[in-house]
């Protein structure tokens, strides 16, 4: 009988050093920032627990390498976006794209609500090429500004909470789309609970995402919205949505979040920072992000939403954001509910073989060391339900692991000599 693996882990070939996710595993973290020692907790699923309240970040002025390839050509709008251009000033920034998925019913031509915030004359040159301010006026500008994109971007920054796990969002349209990364999203349809800043919670579902670059998409229920004096619904803050086409090394940027969970003393938290790299699936900043973070958006110095933050790397200056691009390429996909892909280096594993035989996912050897055996599964076993999943065969059963995250703990329901038997298993990572 020919054997089906389901995600068994490669062995004697060692793994090659990935990027840290902020879901995975527990483990204390020590990070410098700016000369400031802090002490991050990653956890189980996908969050971290902050362990001081408040955190201001600036970047270093000199030791950037040299300008990597961007992405190259704008992507094409969903039905009904439309182009809004910036105020009027004697040298153009360039198109702002002002919420390019709203609904075809909503004016996307009205920017009230939005965080795009025209910057003054003087910072155009910071905005379009980076580098360090020339004179102390020049300084005290580049921090006004990003004072008041902070301001707005606090609004439509959120956070985000699906069972015990924790991440952050972006508002997005005034319907109430929210952005997010597809480790905070998990799956589909799942239900999520996110803190605005006002410290008001309202409900959201999940849709879909693309996991090859850990993007995510979720929307929040009808219904919820605050009222006016008219009775009538109040939009949704939102971000004004800018293009990853066209960033380059230098740049100045603002990553947003609520780290560790939402905290009202404490609100959001503000990392003021420089582009380092830019490649066609991620950003690279030395904003640096901590566990919870994830999902939460990063701005340019106009306040246009360039970016949403996925990851950490192997180095304080490693922090990764999705290139907002990508979700406006997979827009229809990922509003309909689809998911697909993984992050390289982050394939989810059980760690078994098995067959269909009899019309069940009949477990036929379990690999040495992996999730499957450390969760107390066995040879001979069948598997009845992953989850919140029934399994019908054993390719249902790699259907079902594949929509799972590295770290997360899932319950698995055995028949074990015809008695029902219960394990839970924590989901390894595969390269």
């Amino acid at each position: 009988m020919q054997h089906s693996n389901a995600f068994d882990p490669k062995s004697n070939a060692p793994a090659a050093p990935a990027p840290i996710p902020l879901f995975e595993g527990s483990r204390w973290r020590w990070r410098c920032v700016g000369g400031s020692v802090i002490r991050t907790i990653f956890c189980a699923s996908f969050c971290g627990a902050l362990f001081c309240s408040g955190l201001a970040v600036t970047s270093h002025a000199q030791g950037f390498p040299a300008n990597p390839p961007v992405i190259g050509g704008p992507p094409p709008l969903p039905p009904g976006a439309t182009l809004v251009p910036p105020q009027s000033s004697s040298r153009a920034v360039g198109p702002v794209t002002q919420n390019a998925f709203v609904d075809s019913d909503n004016d996307s031509r009205n920017v009230a609500g939005g965080t795009h915030l025209e910057p003054p004359i003087e910072l155009l040159r910071l905005i379009e090429d980076g580098g360090v301010p020339a004179t102390l006026d020049e300084l005290r500008l580049l921090q006004r500004q990003q004072q008041r994109v902070a301001g707005l971007a606090e609004a439509c920054t959120v956070s985000v909470q699906i069972g015990p796990a924790q991440g952050c969002g972006v508002i997005i349209t005034p319907s109430g789309f929210v952005l997010t990364a597809a480790h905070v999203a998990m799956r589909p349809g799942e239900s999520a609970m996110l803190t605005l800043n006002d410290g008001r919670t309202v409900t959201a579902k999940t849709l879909g995402m693309n996991r090859g670059v850990d993007a995510g998409l979720m929307k929040i229920s009808p219904g919820q919205n605050s009222r006016d004096s008219a009775g009538r619904e109040i939009p949704w803050p939102h971000a004004s949505l800018g293009t990853s086409d066209g960033l380059k090394s230098g740049m100045w940027c603002i990553a947003t979040g609520h780290p560790g969970g939402y905290e009202a003393d404490r609100g959001m938290v503000t990392r003021v920072g420089r582009i380092l790299a830019v490649y066609p699936d991620r950003l690279v900043t030395d904003c640096a992000l901590i566990g919870g973070d994830s999902g939460g958006p990063l701005f340019d110095l106009s306040g246009k939403l360039i970016g949403v933050h996925s990851r950490i790397g192997n180095d304080v200056a490693d922090n990764l954001h999705v290139p907002v691009d990508h979700y406006n390429e997979s827009w229809d996909r990922m509003q309909s509910g689809d998911a697909w892909g993984f992050l390289p280096g982050f394939r989810p594993v059980l760690g078994i073989r098995g067959n269909s035989e009899g019309g069940i996912a009949n477990v036929v050897k379990v690999g040495p060391g992996s999730p499957a055996e450390a969760g107390g599964i066995r040879p001979g076993d069948q598997v009845v339900s992953f989850g919140k999943v029934d399994i019908s065969d054993f390719e249902s059963l790699k259907a079902a692991v594949s929509d799972t995250m590295p770290g997360e703990r899932v319950k698995i329901w055995l028949r074990r000599e015809g008695r029902p038997v219960k394990v839970t298993v924590e989901i390894g990572r595969g390269d």
